[in-house]
């Protein structure tokens, strides 16, 4: 059995355990450090309060045997999602980003609404190029094959293969593609419930790093990985169910067909579109992937079936009105960005505000709408000045999130780049 859970970034954590200790794992819990929490990519421990200060205490992480599934290139191994708990108070961890994602949901509750999600995500696969500069490639270069599938830019099939092994996994896999630059792949996620989505999309991105690395290969989510190819992204569509299971963000007597409901959601999502950055655009790799002629939204907008915008509404209507946000790069955590964009619409529907007039034609123009934060430093300040929607999201959460998140900026701001020593080494 492999029990795993999400830390801070979104990256996968856990154990796996003889089936003959499953019993005792559901009684007592897997012992995590919940330092896990506080741990960089590069393995180093920031100290957020509850962590070192604290002489590194546990957490217990518990098997969800709700989200059991056999993993398909691994037999006799399933896998499930873990709860974590302090085991002295057994309240979920402060950190935990599926009970944050939960708290939220709870507030939908007291509303009689359910907020649906449906994931997109985009990524890279890669392969090994020694004597690089980073020891990995584009697999294949092939340019200008956007929307494509079969052999034309994926040569290794990469695509289909992945598609039935995670059709098997049972993460609800609707469809999948080449994108815009070579090696760049899109798959679609049919939509659910957003705990469910969230679900999904964590172990969608588990597992497609996973089935490259039984191939030798690199499938990376972040931002902007290459400087000579755009960006990936983490669109997601999001709407609302009222108790009896119907869309409530269409109303064709309404202005554009939406709903109260859904033209309050859009308002949100706009109104806290700064602080929504730190946590869909949650590195400083993301701020690459904005800026002119990017196609990536890094401007405050929304618009009528506008892919220029941050905030498209597709066309349907009734059972299919919903909201795209395609403000998310594809490196975000899906039960933070879920949480957020959640949060956000909540936000609006409770304030009752209607959001500006859509945007007509093609948007990226500074002199119409406000420009989001371009640095992780910038979007860090705008979530901490944001206090409404940090409320919704937990003070103790977002107060870790902070302090992980900035210290990872000022890590940066202390590395030298390769940028650097070509641009000043030889004048200077």
């Amino acid at each position: 059995m492999r029990v795993g859970y999400p830390d801070l970034i979104g990256s996968d954590r856990g154990r796996d355990i003889l089936l003959g200790h499953l019993p005792a794992a559901c009684r007592h819990g897997l012992a995590f450090c919940r330092a896990i929490y506080h741990t960089t990519p590069a393995g180093g421990v920031v100290p957020i309060t509850g962590g070192l200060d604290a002489g590194l205490p546990d957490i217990a992480v518990r098997p969800d045997l709700d989200t059991l599934t056999p993993i398909p290139w691994e037999p006799g191994v399933a896998w499930c999602l873990g709860d974590t708990t302090d085991p002295v108070t057994g309240a979920p961890c402060p950190e935990s980003p599926r009970d944050m994602l939960r708290s939220v949901l709870a507030r939908y509750a007291e509303h009689d609404l359910r907020p649906v999600v449906g994931p997109e995500l985009e990524y890279f696969l890669c392969e090994q190029a020694p004597g690089t500069a980073t020891g990995w490639r584009r697999s294949s270069e092939v340019s200008g094959a956007v929307y494509t599938t079969g052999l034309r830019a994926d040569p290794g099939n990469h695509l289909l293969r992945t598609m039935r092994q995670l059709h098997d996994l049972g993460v609800g896999v609707v469809s999948g593609n080449h994108e815009f630059d070579g090696g760049q792949f899109e798959i679609n996620l049919t939509h659910s419930e957003a705990l469910n989505a969230a679900d999904r999309a964590f172990l969608f991105k588990a597992a497609v790093k996973e089935l490259a690395r039984k191939e030798g290969k690199l499938a990376t989510f972040m931002a902007k990985p290459f400087n000579d190819a755009g960006g990936s992204g983490f669109h997601v569509h999001f709407s609302c169910e009222n108790v009896r299971g119907e869309n409530t963000f269409g109303d064709p007597a309404a202005p554009f067909g939406l709903s109260d409901t859904a033209r309050h959601a859009v308002a949100g999502m706009l109104a806290h579109a700064p602080a929504l950055a730190a946590l869909l655009n949650p590195t400083v790799n993301s701020y690459k992937r904005f800026g002119p002629g990017t196609l990536a939204p890094w401007l405050v907008d929304w618009g009528l079936d506008n892919r220029s915008a941050m905030v498209r509404v597709p066309p349907e209507r009734g059972s299919g009105a919903r909201m795209e946000l395609r403000l998310g790069d594809a490196g975000a955590n899906p039960y933070l960005a879920v949480a957020a964009i959640a949060a956000a619409a909540l936000l609006g529907i409770q304030e009752a505000k209607e959001p500006p007039p859509p945007l007509e034609g093609y948007g990226y123009d500074p002199e119409r709408s406000p420009v989001l934060p371009m640095s992780l430093t910038a979007a860090l300040d705008a979530l901490e000045a944001d206090e409404a929607l940090t409320d919704v999201l937990g003070k103790e959460f977002t107060a870790s999130f902070l302090t992980y998140k900035r210290d990872e900026a000022e890590r940066f701001e202390r590395h030298v780049t390769d940028w650097e020593f070509a641009e000043y080494s030889y004048h200077l």
